[in-house]
């Protein structure tokens, strides 16, 4: 009896998944790609690992001018 309640509580359940599912809103992948690649593409300008950024504005450079060999 228990087994027959556990089977109808998990079919209740995947109804009300698949109830849930039906008002997703879907794009397809080409839709999404070429949105990405939009966005990327009017972000390049302000991207430091496509335009690098000038070595006076690099808070990462290293101030030393010296090489130091061991």
């Amino acid at each position: 009896m228990s087994n027959n309640m556990a089977k109808i509580a998990e079919a209740r359940k995947a109804v009300e998944q698949l109830k849930m599912e039906v008002n997703i809103s879907r794009m397809k992948v080409s839709a999404v790609v070429s949105d990405i690649l939009t966005f990327c593409q009017s972000h390049s300008i302000s991207d430091p690992l496509v335009s690098p950024v000038p070595s006076a504005e690099n808070p990462f450079r290293d101030k030393r001018l010296v090489c130091i060999v061991l």
